[in-house]
């Protein structure tokens, strides 16, 4: 069974809720799943790229009205 988790990063903007993110899946073992909560309208591409370069799963991106609920998997970490 998958883990799952929630970052509430609504009102951040790049690169806030990147680096939230970031912190909050240090902690987190490789497998689980992450739902970002965002305002930033640049957010999904953000993530997108930035899943691609730390080895994680980008699994897209849900438009929820007045904020966006963007979905990763932690992968294995390039670096620490």
């Amino acid at each position: 069974m998958t883990s799952e988790h929630v970052l509430d990063a609504r009102g951040l903007m790049c690169p806030e809720p990147i680096r939230e993110a970031e912190l909050a899946l240090r902690a987190l073992p490789s497998g689980t799943r992450l739902s970002v909560l965002a305002t930033d309208p640049a957010s999904p591409i953000d993530f997108e790229a930035w899943c691609f370069h730390q080895s994680h799963h980008y699994l897209g991106c849900e438009d929820r009205g007045d904020w966006l609920e963007i979905r990763i998997q932690k992968g294995n970490l390039k670096t620490g």
